[in-house]
């Protein structure tokens, strides 16, 4: 009798185990749907990371191209301004030369 009630509580306990839960879903479900979720979770929260990261980046180019063209715009006044004292020293060397 030992073995037959041993066997009824094995079967027993199995039986709750795997039984549904009132939302129709057995414990793999149920772990299989968190892992899921879980996954989707990281998924969205690293998706979100990327779009701000790409945000940035395009912001660091805007920036780069304003700074380029800021430097390019300095360099021209520069280039200017020296264009401007040689031809002053040239025409105080001639000066001098008469």
């Amino acid at each position: 009798m030992k073995p037959a009630m041993t066997t009824a509580l094995c079967l027993a306990a199995l039986l709750a185990g795997c039984n549904p839960s009132s939302d129709g879903m057995g414990p793999a479900q149920q772990a299989g749907k968190a892992v899921d979720d879980a996954g989707a979770k990281v998924q969205s929260a690293v998706q979100q990371q990327v779009v701000k990261a790409n945000a940035a980046a395009e912001r660091a180019r805007e920036k780069a191209k304003e700074a380029t063209a800021e430097a390019r715009e300095n360099l021209d006044r520069a280039t200017a301004k020296v264009g401007e004292k040689v031809e002053q020293a040239g025409e105080k060397m001639q000066e001098a030369a008469r």
